[in-house]
């Protein structure tokens, strides 16, 4: 393990899963605020730590499994605090159905992944635009979420639920830009 300051940041975002959940479910006026804001700053070791790595030249084997271990992580923990925070039978699939899309979607994608790296050809299958669109809708949608109150009398919540929304779509449609990808390889094994 190459312990550098690209993988000490994603260790930190790995590391911030449990005080996200912690802060979350602490009564008080500050508590989602501040979960959102430790997301936020989550999210920005995210690129963050990507950019140092290959600026610095400190690409690891280890930075390259432990990213989007870490990044899957946070995500899907934000997403069951969402989804357990908005259980109000009205709303509650429109939380908990983009959030089963997104989380299925990963799992699918790393599995494919896994396999392709298993056959020699991890590279063929690349992040898409699509994919970097999703990313950046579901990580601010998960955002708002977290905040839930209005702020500067916008409607947090609603505007994150749409924003998850879409985000679930987009997250449909680069899956199956992954699969069709795949597909020639999938087909000949």
């Amino acid at each position: 393990m190459t312990l550098n300051l690209p993988n000490i940041l994603t260790l930190l975002r790995v590391a911030a899963i449990p005080i996200l959940v912690l802060i979350f479910v602490l009564p008080g006026e500050w508590a989602r605020p501040a979960s959102c804001l430790l997301f936020v700053a989550a999210a920005i070791t995210d690129w963050f730590d990507g950019y140092l790595a290959r600026r610095l030249g400190q690409e690891s084997k280890f930075g390259a499994f432990l990213d989007p271990v870490a990044d899957k992580l946070i995500v899907a923990v934000a997403l069951v605090l969402i989804v357990m925070d908005n259980n109000d039978t009205q709303l509650e699939l429109l939380f908990a159905i983009p959030a089963a899309i997104i989380i299925g979607r990963e799992i699918v994608i790393s599995a494919l992944r896994e396999w392709l790296a298993e056959l020699g050809a991890r590279a063929a299958v690349a992040v898409s635009y699509v994919g970097k669109i999703k990313t950046a809708l579901q990580m601010t949608a998960l955002s708002v979420l977290l905040w839930k109150n209005d702020l500067l009398g916008l409607p947090t919540n609603e505007i994150g639920l749409v924003l998850l929304n879409i985000a679930a779509v987009l997250t449909i449609v680069s899956m199956m830009a992954y699969l069709k990808a795949a597909w020639p390889l999938m087909k000949d094994s």
